[in-house]
């Protein structure tokens, strides 16, 4: 295990720590606040739930309210950023990027303007409120637009430092997060760099390549995989844009075979990303693991990870036997 990323010793045990992703975010954006004045947020009424309110509550006169109205909350803060301020919107993720995509490519990502579109309640862990908001295609909606970062961190630790460094880019950016509580793998002192990824295990068998909630459980099942014999490079892609291209083909090279997991569709997300870099630069057998073409559905997060496949124990099997028939054949 490189020491180039110090990882919480608790992992695969019940003593992990575990908080919303949001969490981070929210403590972030209070950070971010303080150290620059520019910096504003706005929230289509919910601000509770994307941990906007601590922001409200610490700068109120920073702070705006534009209601149930996600157009106008990007072309508003698409007029801040023009008059030089740094605005962060927050709502979910199904409502925006979902409901505002247009004016987010034309007001913000097209002028190139430093608007942070905060993307919350994403992936299959919003439980029971259902498809309907639980965004599972906002990676590819937002990957395509030109100028835009975009970032799921693994957990709320890395959604703060994330929170902090979009608020130095002089550029637009989507930051993803989750509603539910979810297990905290890195520390204080794990790096966190845009356009970087990191190795959180060596192996040299295959290569598993996470983001967001799913890295943890990668990690999990790296464990697994050791039990029968594999020996698994982990790697974190906390930035799917831009993607650390350098560091994916390296491990591709070395080991021969992919795994992405995230959740969210695959198609157009991490596994699109990564299946277009290998096709064009470095030809690889990937299996790519998350959301398969279909919606969510109503039940609680653990329920719903587990019908999808997405914990540990259910990507290790799914690992095993993709690699255990591609090996008959090599």
């Amino acid at each position: 295990m490189t020491l180039d990323y110090p990882l919480d010793s608790r992992i695969g045990t019940p003593d992990i720590l575990s908080e919303p992703i949001r969490a981070g975010f929210g403590r972030g954006l209070v950070e971010a606040g303080r150290q620059d004045q520019r910096i504003v947020a706005l929230c289509a009424d919910l601000t509770e739930s994307t941990q906007m309110h601590l922001f409200e509550k610490e700068f109120p006169e920073r702070f705006i309210e534009v209601g149930i109205a996600e157009q106008n909350l990007v072309t508003v803060a698409a007029g801040l950023a023009r008059a030089g301020k740094i605005p962060f919107t927050s709502s979910y993720a199904a409502f925006s990027p979902g409901r505002n995509w247009e004016q987010i490519k034309t007001t913000a990502a097209l002028n190139n303007q430093p608007v942070k579109i905060i993307g919350s309640h994403t992936g299959v862990n919003v439980g029971p409120d259902g498809a309907t908001h639980q965004m599972l295609e906002d990676i590819a909606l937002m990957r395509v637009l030109p100028n835009m970062i975009v970032l799921a961190p693994g957990d709320s630790i890395e959604a703060e430092k994330a929170t902090l460094a979009l608020a130095k880019i002089d550029k637009p950016g989507y930051l993803r997060l989750t509603r539910d509580a979810t297990p905290v793998f890195s520390t204080k002192d794990s790096p966190f760099e845009i356009g970087k990824g990191y190795i959180l295990r060596e192996g040299a068998d295959l290569t598993l390549i996470g983001t967001g909630t799913m890295t943890y459980q990668l990690l999990v099942a790296a464990d697994l995989l050791a039990e029968t014999g594999l020996d698994a490079d982990v790697l974190h892609i906390p930035t799917i844009k831009p993607l650390d291209t350098a560091l994916i083909l390296k491990s591709a090279a070395k080991t021969g075979y992919i795994v992405t997991a995230e959740e969210a569709q695959v198609a157009g997300g991490l596994g699109g990303a990564v299946a277009e870099l290998l096709s064009e630069q470095l030809p690889t057998r990937l299996l790519r693991l998350g959301i398969q073409d279909r919606y969510g559905e109503s039940g609680t997060p653990a329920d719903l990870l587990e019908a999808f496949g997405l914990t540990g124990p259910h990507l290790a099997a799914q690992i095993h036997a993709a690699f255990t028939k591609h090996a008959a054949y090599v």
